[in-house]
């Protein structure tokens, strides 16, 4: 099955290295030629990691490449797509915006899956009623290739058909999945972590403790596999900050970003993709 994912950021280059490693032909789209040369450069820099722990011989990951093309059109990219999988810049309108151009190019039967982990399906799928009922959420966690979870969301239009096949293509990527069955602010998920990571960062804001103290707290007392401020880092604090202030509309002031945050975002330190956020990150 041919598989779009349109958005070569740090969740879109994964989810397509993830859907190519498990042999789907698989489509990776950006506006920016700028950008897919650094998806793909990261594909490629992560399947190198992967042959040289021996977890992938040199003709897989060479066969996984080879599996994957990428390109600035999404009309281009999304004709005989089973499965789009949208993963752009955590912003509404740019999302719907995504989506009205791909139904009027990608089959008419093809599961369209948004990777937002915190937006509204529904609100999304308002842009495209023609094709709602085919719309689910479809998150991944970062790195795509290594987190085990795929998190389904129901929209308010979403037919249990679209849900199943969903689950079943999540499960196809030997993933677990869960369903979060109403369409709230947060999900499952991104709802619990957004609050750990923001008790957090107060923590560091208090002087409480380092950063470093409170990851290792979390990592080696309760076996998170990476702290929630190194995770911050990881993904992005501008990322961050947008889940927050969307959260913080709909679920109240329990929500409401930290000033270390926002500063840190105004000075351009979003984390390891600008080599300084939280930590500092040598470019070696």
């Amino acid at each position: 099955m041919r598989i779009t994912v349109i958005g070569a950021g740090t969740m879109g280059s994964g989810i397509a290295q993830l859907v190519a490693t498990a042999g789907h032909d698989t489509s990776l789209v950006d506006v920016s030629a700028e950008q897919l040369q650094r998806g793909r450069a990261s594909i490629e820099a992560s399947l190198r990691r992967f042959v040289k722990k021996g977890a992938l011989s040199e003709a897989d990951a060479a066969a996984v490449l080879d599996r994957l093309v990428t390109g600035t059109s999404v009309a281009d990219a999304v004709p005989g797509a089973g499965v789009v999988i949208e993963s752009v810049v955590e912003v509404l309108e740019v999302k719907q915006a995504v989506f009205a151009e791909v139904v009027q190019h990608a089959p008419a039967d093809a599961l369209l899956g948004t990777n937002t982990s915190q937006l509204s399906i529904t609100a999304i799928g308002s842009a495209i009623p023609e094709a709602a009922a085919r719309l689910v959420g479809l998150h991944f966690f970062n790195p795509p290739v290594l987190m085990r979870l795929v998190e389904v969301v129901a929209g308010l239009e979403s037919s249990e058909e679209a849900i199943e096949q969903a689950l079943g293509f999540g499960a196809s990527l030997g993933k677990e999945t869960v369903l979060c069955r109403k369409d709230s602010p947060g999900f499952l998920t991104s709802r619990i972590s957004a609050l750990v990571r923001l008790e957090c960062l107060r923590m560091l804001e208090e002087g409480v403790a380092s950063a470093e103290d409170i990851d290792k707290a979390l990592k080696v007392g309760f076996n998170w596999p990476m702290g929630p401020l190194e995770l911050g880092d990881f993904n992005g604090l501008d990322t961050y900050l947008h889940i927050l202030e969307s959260l913080e509309q709909t679920l109240g002031d329990r929500f409401k970003p930290t000033v270390t945050l926002r500063n840190l975002v105004a000075a351009g330190r979003l984390g390891r993709k600008t080599g300084r956020g939280i930590y500092s990150y040598p470019e070696s």
